[in-house]
């Protein structure tokens, strides 16, 4: 009980220096180069624009400076420029897991920076966290527990008390980013589902999600899910409302060796739900993405081998690197995209930012 309560009183007060005055996240800003970047289009066009108030003419900072934009006004801008990247009217949101029940492989850096870099393309994202470790959560400022209870989850969604999951659709400090959140006290559901399986006729627990998105696939271009780190309830959950599923693996051997199992355990309990169900699961995509790639490291490489040889084209061509940056931007509670320029290395920093960033247009391509 002490080390809980010391526990959960530090992270209350590591966040508020991290996030002081305010215990607030705020979104990043971004240069004109940036913004060159995400419109895809050259600074002459921009001023244009801006002249012609198609699009935002940004801030200019007290006392001179450089010119910057929000996040906000990033978004709107790449709206403008690259409108053939959004969702047509009419069509329903593009739903990803990202999943893999070993731990420790980046799922939830990859599932928040995958939402972060689409909302960077336009789009609007909605952020949904199915692991009771709430780790996207605490990810995007909110305290499990504090500010986070139970009813704020999906937890009443699973238990049947309601009916779709827009009660849990909550705001970001990140704009056109909503978020369902998780707590602990999520993990109940890994009990509920199967008693209402058992004692409710006709009760599907695998489609419970994925029916309680459908009111939200008309809100969003893109929703994402967060997975915990096992083939749960909850995960099994995530999966069956999935367009696409991205799978994050570290290029070791227990790591490739896990992912051969999930492998097999999915087929497993897919096999049986497609008996109940009398149709097959299919997904539009499914992606293998390297993280935590050690170019240095003789294993990785061949372990990377591995990956290519099973996986074929399933592999992206974007490996994510292990570098300095992640750890910076996990202190702040945030990814690359939060990490200001020039706060670390900046060749590290582009090394690592690239990366994320081609990752992101390699999953919109296929949205």
């Amino acid at each position: 009980e002490t080390m809980s309560r010391r526990a959960e009183l530090a992270i209350e007060q590591i966040r508020e220096t991290l996030l002081s005055p305010d215990s607030v996240k705020a979104p990043p800003i971004f240069n004109i180069s940036q913004l060159e970047h995400f419109t895809q289009v050259d600074r002459n066009k921009i001023n244009y624009a801006v002249k012609k108030t198609e699009i935002r003419s940004g801030s200019m900072p007290v006392g001179g400076g450089r010119r910057t934009w929000t996040t906000a006004e990033v978004q709107e801008s790449v709206r403008h420029f690259r409108p053939e990247i959004q969702r047509p009217d009419g069509v329903s949101a593009v739903t990803i897991a990202v999943a893999n029940f070993k731990g420790g492989v980046t799922k939830t850096t990859t599932a928040a920076t995958l939402a972060q870099g689409l909302s960077l393309h336009g789009k609007k994202v909605l952020m949904v966290d199915v692991d009771a470790q709430a780790s996207l959560t605490t990810l995007f400022g909110l305290l499990p527990g504090v500010e986070i209870n139970q009813p704020d989850t999906l937890a009443p969604l699973f238990a049947g008390h309601e009916e779709d999951a827009q009660y849990a659709v909550r705001k970001t400090y990140w704009p056109n980013l909503d978020l369902i959140p998780a707590m602990t006290r999520l993990y109940a559901s890994e009990f509920k589902l199967p008693s209402r399986q058992k004692d409710e006729p006709g009760f599907e627990f695998w489609r419970v999600l994925d029916r309680g998105l459908d009111p939200l696939r008309d809100t969003y271009d893109v929703i994402i899910i967060d997975t915990p780190p096992s083939l749960s309830y909850t995960t099994i959950n995530a999966v069956m409302a999935a367009d696409g599923l991205v799978v994050p693996v570290p290029p070791s051997t227990l790591d490739f060796a896990s992912l051969s199992q999930f492998w097999s355990l999915y087929l497993d309990i897919a096999r049986e739900l497609n008996d109940l169900r009398g149709e097959a699961k299919k997904f539009e995509f499914v992606d293998i993405l390297a993280s935590r790639v050690d170019a240095n490291d003789t294993s990785s490489r061949v372990v990377k081998t591995w990956l290519r040889e099973v996986y074929a084209e399933r592999v992206l061509a974007t490996e994510i690197p292990r570098t300095s940056v992640a750890g910076a931007a996990s202190v702040g509670f945030g990814t690359v995209y939060d990490l200001p320029r020039g706060s670390t290395n900046s060749g590290t920093y582009n090394r690592a930012f690239d990366a994320y960033d081609q990752f992101v247009n390699e999953v919109d391509a296929q949205i």
